[in-house]
């Protein structure tokens, strides 16, 4: 096969750069010369912040956990008395909220006191945000050993926590379900959002959500479009949580929830799209490449698909969908985040037409793509 990457002399060239400036004899030298010296002073700081970023986020990960956050919503508080309702150490939790003010979450007055940033408030004001934080306990346990996450030598405990990803047989026990549904449902109210505001459902009568679980996506679009009729596609173990919660928004009369598995079982007809909202990224390509196939069979020509999810950044990875997303998802040990280019590719190939990555509000939240059925 021909070689179409970049010329040699452009590759022998930055492999020259690259071996010159890890030279320690040369980081001494930047250092000490003007305008070098800023860039290796930059380099330095971006380099230790990945270092540390391991340390912020169980900065992030106590503050939580202590329940910090939500109580302070109500006004600063001194150490001393959050160090009394935490029940820890006062010299302790001073390091702690000295902390979370170096990570952006706090802010300490003269007083003494400390209270919450915009960023601290919008902590607690995001539904289901502190109860991800919580979740992260597993996913940090299981990259303890980045090898062997990477090897695929272990088994996780993030695994254990999502069974649904290897199917219904997997998925049988009710009381992981309801756990998985709560924190689904939970952070899926932003997604909701971002989908909604990014794609226009004008048009659409009857809309089928697969992979729904309890159902916080189609509330969503019950409260945002009245006019159409939704149905709710998942495994029957999460059937009571998410008539529960389509009960509790009161729409039960405008949202159905149907049970099956879009691996063993054909997907409901008599709908005009269907959306896959975190659907595609928790499997791996050939469970995708099934399930596309089976939207296609199941929507008329002409009908809509809407996919939204993380999505890689492709040729230019992204700081967050290729570094978060992608070892979540290892650690989930099946699925993987794809570039909006790969997705559309696999909707092609399954018979979708028009395929179109819309403009997104939060890429780091979620990423919109639509297509129409081929006649």
């Amino acid at each position: 096969m021909a070689d179409i990457g970049m010329p040699r002399t452009s590759l022998s060239l930055r492999g020259w750069t690259s071996r010159l400036v890890a030279r320690p004899e040369f980081q001494r030298w930047a250092s000490n010369t003007p305008i070098l010296s800023w860039f290796a002073r930059r380099d330095g700081a971006a380099l230790f912040d990945i270092v540390q970023g391991f340390v912020r986020s169980q900065v992030l990960f106590a503050l939580v956990q202590l329940e910090i956050p939500s109580r302070l919503v109500h006004g600063p508080q001194d150490a001393e008395s959050l160090a009394r309702l935490c029940k820890l150490p006062l010299d302790r939790m001073k390091i702690l909220l000295r902390g979370g003010v170096g990570i952006g979450i706090l802010k300490s007055s003269r007083r003494g006191t400390y209270g919450l940033t915009r960023q601290g408030a919008a902590l607690t004001g995001v539904a289901g945000l502190q109860d991800m934080i919580l979740h992260h306990g597993a996913f940090y346990r299981d990259l303890d050993d980045p090898i062997s996450l990477l090897t695929g030598e272990q088994d996780t405990e993030l695994a254990a926590f999502w069974p649904y990803v290897f199917g219904a047989a997997k998925a049988d026990n009710p009381v992981v379900a309801e756990r998985y549904s709560t924190l689904m449902a939970d952070t899926q109210k932003l997604v909701a959002q971002d989908t909604l505001n990014a794609v226009s459902l004008a048009g659409i009568k009857r809309m089928l959500d697969v992979g729904g679980g309890s159902g916080a996506f189609q509330i969503a679009v019950a409260e945002a479009q009245p006019e159409i009729d939704l149905g709710v596609f998942d495994l029957p173990t999460v059937a009571d949580a998410a008539n529960r919660a389509i009960a509790a928004a009161g729409v039960s009369n405008r949202i159905s929830f149907l049970q099956g598995s879009f691996r063993d079982d054909p997907l409901p007809q008599g709908f005009d799209a269907i959306s896959l909202v975190r659907v595609l990224y928790d499997h791996a390509d050939d469970t995708v490449a099934n399930l596309l196939s089976s939207c296609r069979t199941a929507l008329p020509p002409g009908g809509r698909l809407i996919i939204s999810e993380p999505m890689s950044g492709g040729r230019r990875p992204d700081p967050i969908t290729d570094v978060y997303f992608a070892f979540y998802t290892l650690a989930m040990r099946t699925g993987r985040t794809r570039s909006s280019e790969e997705i559309a590719k696999l909707v092609e190939t399954a018979g979708f037409t028009d395929v179109e990555a819309l403009k997104s509000r939060r890429p780091y939240v979620t990423s919109v793509l639509t297509a129409v059925r081929a006649d």
